[in-house]
């Protein structure tokens, strides 16, 4: 199995050993999503599984309409995301788990069998099957600690902290077009990962602007979990503050 799709395998195995002997009350915590509880955060985590399933299988554009249909239309992604869970809430847990341990079965079953370069859609545009995978990686990472923040579970983060920092620094042109700016020159992200270890992203060109700290809370930040202000986050160069304030590991 491909390392990246064994992270994404890792990463579901946290979160199913999260939700597993949740009582009731607990499905229902209110979590950091606003006016999403734990059992809506799970379904939101099936239904984008499901398309990304849909997406390694060259079926992204029918499993949409399948997972839309009868929605008004939605001015932006999370709003359609939004519209999404509203339209399904209130499945059986029982069924609500089920589906979301099918779902993310499968979706390691055919990304292992693929080779990840090909070329698929996703929300954003076309991307590779691993790029896919990654973001994943960083969507169930995040929901994951919305769920545990919820019920009041702390997570050790791993090493697959790396994976999801190298997706914000690989995206932020992404990031940057989205919000309509134009970045100053390449950026540089020096982090400290979990362990201490020196997690070092550079660009082929001359780096305009460096982000340092701690990987922990780049991730974090890049998640909207974290406001740059509370970090030990620093920066040198003209896009320091742009970096933080629109980095991101999501469509």
């Amino acid at each position: 199995m491909d390392a990246i799709v064994e992270s994404l395998a890792d990463q579901q195995a946290e979160l199913a050993d999260l939700l597993d002997g949740l009582t009731e009350s607990s499905w229902h915590a209110p979590t950091r999503c606003e006016g999403w509880d734990v059992s809506d955060v799970v379904l939101h985590l099936s239904q984008t599984n499901e398309l990304a399933l849909g997406s390694a299988t060259g079926r992204f554009g029918e499993v949409s309409e399948e997972l839309t249909s009868g929605m008004g239309p939605a001015t932006s992604i999370d709003e359609g995301a939004a519209l999404m869970v509203e339209r399904q809430q209130g499945m059986p847990l029982p069924e609500l788990l089920e589906r979301w341990t099918i779902g993310t079965a499968r979706l390691v079953e055919v990304l292992s069998s693929m080779d990840l370069s090909t070329r698929v859609t996703w929300v954003a545009g076309e991307l590779s099957a691993r790029t896919l995978a990654t973001t994943r990686i960083a969507e169930t990472w995040i929901h994951t600690g919305d769920i545990a923040h919820a019920v009041g579970v702390e997570l050790v983060p791993t090493g697959r902290l790396r994976l999801i920092s190298r997706l914000a620094w690989r995206t932020l042109p992404y990031a940057f077009a989205s919000a309509g700016r134009t970045m100053s020159g390449p950026v540089a992200f020096r982090l400290v990962s979990p362990s201490g270890e020196a997690w070092d992203f550079l660009p082929d060109e001359a780096t305009v602007t460096t982000i340092e700290g701690s990987a922990v809370e780049l991730c974090s930040v890049a998640a909207r979990r974290l406001d740059p202000a509370s970090t030990s986050l620093i920066g040198e160069g003209p896009d320091t503050t742009d970096v933080l304030a629109l980095v991101r590991t999501y469509a």
